[in-house]
């Protein structure tokens, strides 16, 4: 509710579209009445809104990060059909403090940053979101609504011990530091207008890389430095592989390990293959997998963006187009398709997606009815802080050089 109000203000003053957003969750007989309540307030407070709805069988257990990851996906969703590139969330100072208290207590929560990507994959592609009260105490919000003549739902889950977010709020003492001097404090910190229509969100000032970036190879996959960080490290072979759950704990830490020890070796994490060899290391999508498990090419609906394996999204101008792997498909390409292919390290050809009309025989490489786009590398420089202003998240014209965020901008932080 305080975010509603200051984003509003923020939204008239620089004549900005808002869009407020509620998830019914299905999961408490009140939430029709919730939801109703947050729908009011939106309009009242002068933004449109949209109702979003998590349906279906709700799991037994880990049903919080279940609902979590619903509650991301309807989200992303809903901004990408109304044309955002960035998405305010609530979470205060006491949501840092709680993750922070779980994390020590075995949970492999992510933590919460002021600017970040989506994390839900594919459907958040080039969507950032934006928590600009993480400085805010929950206390001192409260205080300030109820002087402002507001009020606010409190959901009955967030204090029941049965849950870890409610043991670790429980477990704190309330936090309220700052809170309305934050509110008070420029309405929307961290930003302001640098354009008409345009808006300049700026995180606090990044830490210096413990290693050297990914140098992107344009085809999707990456080499990278032995000396590369854990962090850098994870966000390379979550988007090489086009998964959406970072690898964390012993198996990262062996990998650094071995790099680090000057190893040449072979492994597999997250969907992707890290080739470690004297000379350089890569990061690319693990081929073996589409033939270990192979399945049919994908159908592209003209017209319609179609994101294939979490790393390529193709539009199609006219129906009879698929997309499949070039793994087991090879040998079929023309022979100027083949020498393309040959360009490529022998381990990335058999990830690089081809095309197929009408469920031919011979796939091509590209055609000109359909629109090829790698997600690989502006997915890495979002996970990598290296756009940090919402017009760098435009998309580009067809056949535009694409800018190189990797080696733009700031240190890259920790």
């Amino acid at each position: 509710m305080a975010l509603l109000a200051v984003a509003c203000d923020w939204a008239r003053d620089h004549g900005r579209p808002l869009l407020a957003l509620t998830v019914d969750h299905g999961l408490d007989r009140d939430s029709a009445r919730w939801t109703a309540f947050a729908r009011e307030a939106a309009r009242a407070a002068g933004a449109d809104w949209r109702g979003l709805s998590w349906t279906g069988p709700k799991p037994a257990a880990g049903l919080p990060a279940a609902a979590r990851a619903a509650r991301h996906r309807l989200i992303a969703d809903a901004a990408r059909d109304a044309g955002a590139r960035v998405v305010l969330f609530a979470h205060t100072a006491g949501d840092v403090a709680e993750g922070e208290l779980m994390r020590t207590a075995g949970s492999s929560l992510g933590r919460l940053r002021d600017w970040s990507p989506s994390p839900a994959w594919p459907e958040g592609r080039g969507l950032m979101l934006l928590r600009p009260m993480l400085d805010v105490g929950r206390a001192e919000l409260r205080a300030w609504l109820k002087g402002q003549g507001s009020g606010w739902v409190d959901d009955p889950a967030n204090d029941d011990p049965r849950y870890a977010r409610a043991r670790a709020r429980a477990s704190l003492l309330p936090s309220g530091e700052g809170g309305a001097r934050a509110v008070r404090r420029g309405r929307m910190r961290g930003y302001g207008a640098s354009s008409p229509g345009a808006v300049s969100p700026h995180p606090p000032a990044r830490r210096s890389a413990s290693g050297p970036l990914p140098l992107p190879m344009g085809e999707g996959y990456f080499s990278i430095d032995r000396a590369v960080s854990a962090r850098t490290l994870a966000a390379a072979l979550v988007c090489a592989g086009g998964g959406d759950r970072p690898p964390r704990g012993d198996r990262l830490q062996r990998l650094l390990t071995r790099l680090e020890a000057g190893e040449t070796f072979t492994a597999t994490l997250c969907g992707a293959r890290l080739d470690a060899g004297p000379d350089q290391v890569l990061v690319i999508r693990e081929p073996g997998e589409f033939i270990r498990r192979p399945a049919p090419p994908l159908l592209l609906a003209p017209g319609v963006e179609t994101v294939w394996d979490g790393r390529w999204s193709f539009t199609a101008a006219e129906p009879g187009w698929g997309v499949a792997p070039a793994a087991g498909r090879m040998a079929a390409l023309s022979r100027a398709d083949r020498g393309r292919l040959n360009d490529l390290p022998s381990a990335a050809r058999g990830g690089r997606p081809v095309l197929i009309r009408n469920g031919a025989a011979a796939p091509v490489l590209a055609d000109a009815a359909v629109t090829a786009r790698s997600l690989v590398e502006e997915r890495l420089a979002l996970a990598l802080d290296r756009m940090t202003h919402e017009m760098e998240l435009e998309p580009r014209a067809h056949g535009a050089t694409p800018r190189n965020h990797l080696f733009s901008g700031t240190d890259l932080g920790e």
